[in-house]
């Protein structure tokens, strides 16, 4: 009777095992949904500012993301019908794949903060070089079109001030338009409005582009490191339950 008793209790607690573990897995494939559309997000979100970086870690930290989250997806997917069909065979590459996505989630995590502490700096000594000796010119359509949406996005001029386009290959190329900024630079963007760079025309903001850029860029990063890292531990200490039961 005791046997039974413990027999009935041990096929309960084993089902009940199976079904937490099937639901786990199916939240953990719904965030797999939401990390790769995180990196989805910030491409899309940033896509035309791409050509206005020198390093491309940015992209890559998003790309990686991407990769983990399909690989999430993938993975929660294997856990579902590992424990639905309770097969040894699924569960070792259900946990193969987590420790592979563990590591991947975790290089995009200290790649976008590891490029966090150095954004400044590159911001600060590419940025008004590309848009001054690449704005308008042959061959150079992205970057024009990256640099229109910036300074129309977060409504301001030049690399640092307005002045800045003074020095500018566009500028210096139409005189005979008489063009003191791009027209990307005007509050109300019509043809020509380049011609005034008083306050009244165009924007004139403290910092210029590159402080906007970076403000934008940083939160990127920071979500892109939050989401990689977290989600690496919370993967490393899932894993980690699920081979002591």
């Amino acid at each position: 009777m005791g046997s039974m008793y413990k027999d009935e209790k041990d096929d309960w607690v084993t089902v009940c095992l199976k079904y937490l573990l099937f639901v786990f897995n199916f939240l953990f494939w719904m965030g797999g949904g939401v990390v790769m559309g995180v990196g989805i997000w910030t491409l899309i979100d940033k896509g035309d500012y791409l050509s206005l970086l020198a390093s491309s870690t940015f992209a890559v930290s998003a790309y990686i993301l991407i990769l983990a989250g399909a690989l999430v997806m993938v993975t929660g997917f294997l856990g579902c019908c590992a424990v639905i069909r309770e097969q040894r065979s699924l569960l070792s590459t259900y946990f193969s794949c987590l420790l592979l996505i563990f590591l991947i989630e975790l290089i995009a995590g200290v790649l976008a903060y590891v490029y966090y502490q150095k954004l400044s700096d590159e911001l600060k000594q590419h940025l008004s070089k590309t848009m001054t000796a690449n704005y308008a010119q042959p061959g150079k359509e992205g970057i024009t079109q990256a640099v229109d949406r910036l300074q129309q996005d977060f409504k301001c001029c030049g690399s640092n001030n307005s002045f800045d386009w003074q020095q500018s290959v566009y500028i210096m190329s139409l005189e005979l338009e008489k063009r003191l900024v791009p027209d990307s630079c005007c509050k109300t963007m019509t043809p020509h409005c380049g011609r005034r760079d008083h306050p009244s025309n165009i924007y004139k903001v403290e910092g210029g582009c590159i402080t906007k850029l970076e403000h934008f860029l940083a939160d990127h990063l920071l979500i892109i490191g939050a989401v990689g890292i977290g989600v690496a531990c919370l993967q490393k200490r899932k894993k980690t339950s699920l081979t002591f039961d």
